[in-house]
């Protein structure tokens, strides 16, 4: 098994371990994401993600972690935050979520992050039961708060309309 970096030609690969991972966490009605979108946010002009591919020896894709670069003004560093780590379930309990985790440990080392994070899914104790092993630390004082993409559409239209 090899870990490297996605490419534009892997945006398939991605749409489909993606589409698997929502369905694993009963999301797949929500899924809405094309190649084309992967293509275009994650190796266009201004890619907004990053990826990684967990690779068999014959090349067959196992898992995938996608994650993006953002900011801590407390740290004053960069934080690396890990959108999606997922391993199709037949290929795993054999080291390739631990293997990809570790691969971005490192990426956010040498990117000079202060922090690392990633959210987990209350129900997904097999995933909270992984990182816990690890030593990630489960925040209690903080919430996710989300605007989707409708409201963002009707907040924008009403602060154009004042």
């Amino acid at each position: 098994m090899k870990i490297r970096k996605a490419t534009a030609e892997d945006a398939q690969t991605l749409l489909e371990l993606i589409s698997s991972l929502a369905v694993y966490e009963k999301l797949s009605h929500t899924m809405v994401a094309t190649a084309a979108d992967i293509r275009k946010y994650g190796f266009g002009e201004n890619p907004v993600f990053h990826s990684v591919i967990a690779e068999s020896e014959s090349g067959e894709a196992l898992g995938f972690a996608l994650y993006f670069f953002k900011f801590s003004t407390f740290a004053g560093r960069p934080t690396l935050h890990l959108e999606d780590l997922y391993v199709r379930e037949a290929h795993r309990s054999r080291g390739i979520g631990k293997a990809l985790l570790l691969y971005l440990v490192e990426e956010a080392w040498q990117s000079d992050c202060g922090r690392m994070e990633w959210d987990v899914l209350d129900w997904n104790t097999p995933a909270i039961t992984f990182y816990e092993t690890l030593g990630a630390k489960r925040l209690s004082d903080w919430f996710t708060y989300r605007l989707d993409r409708d409201t963002l559409g009707q907040l924008s239209h009403s602060r154009r309309n004042r």
